[in-house]
């Protein structure tokens, strides 16, 4: 019994990397969604094409590559990253490119009468943007952002790859050491699970309170 406890805390050490990997990685998710989502929206054509440039080469790209250009391409221009590092920019990047495309779509979404009463009210476009339009359009993009942060969760057994001690890595490490297969696995099958659903409850949480918060203008 006293093995298998080892053997589990083992695992746990490896939960409390996934969850760091999973934070900052969904806080560059959200940076990066940002920028491209806005880029891709703005006047100035550059800024367009550099948005669409990043969204479609991150989409069009298998997350393995990115991870492997991460730790063992960039070296070679002088840019050595952690295992940590380079999954945290690998998984960060990539569902960002995702997420840009979520918060052009629910900017979009706002319907034109709030653009009119920005008018009216002779809110510059910045001020129109950060007072009116994000926070309404934020709420609609909340169900999407907790989906994509559950993709990332599950997308960061791919650091395993290069030796980063996650939650999968220890598993297989467990698995290497006691033939058995059942207990690592099912065991971060429950942590996996777990996590998300913390995930899910603070992004539902989160949107009440927002919603709550919009009825007024809403209405």
């Amino acid at each position: 019994m006293g093995q298998w406890a080892g053997y589990l805390h083992l695992i746990l050490e490896g939960a409390l990397v996934t969850i760091q990997l999973t934070l900052i990685g969904s806080a560059l998710a959200l940076v990066m969604a940002f920028l491209a989502g806005l880029g891709r929206l703005s006047r100035l054509a550059p800024l367009r094409w550099l948005a669409t440039a990043y969204i479609e080469f991150f989409r069009g790209t298998s997350i393995f590559v990115q991870l492997f250009w991460a730790y063992f391409v960039l070296p070679l221009f002088g840019l050595s990253l952690t295992p940590l590092q380079a999954g945290v920019l690998a998984l960060g990047l990539n569902v960002g490119a995702y997420g840009a495309e979520v918060v052009r779509g629910a900017i979009q979404s706002i319907g034109k009468e709030q653009y009119e009463a920005c008018t009216a009210l002779n809110l510059g476009r910045w001020q129109r943007l950060y007072h009116v339009i994000l926070p309404q359009a934020f709420v609609v993009m909340l169900p999407t952002f907790g989906n994509n942060a559950i993709e990332l969760l599950k997308g960061s057994a791919v650091v395993s790859l290069i030796s980063l001690a996650d939650m999968t890595f220890q598993a297989q490490v467990v698995r290497a050491q006691t033939g058995s297969t059942l207990f690592p696995f099912l065991t971060i099958l429950v942590i996996y699970f777990a996590i998300a659903c913390v995930i899910s409850f603070a992004i539902r949480g989160l949107e009440r309170h927002l919603t709550r918060g919009l009825d007024g203008i809403r209405s």
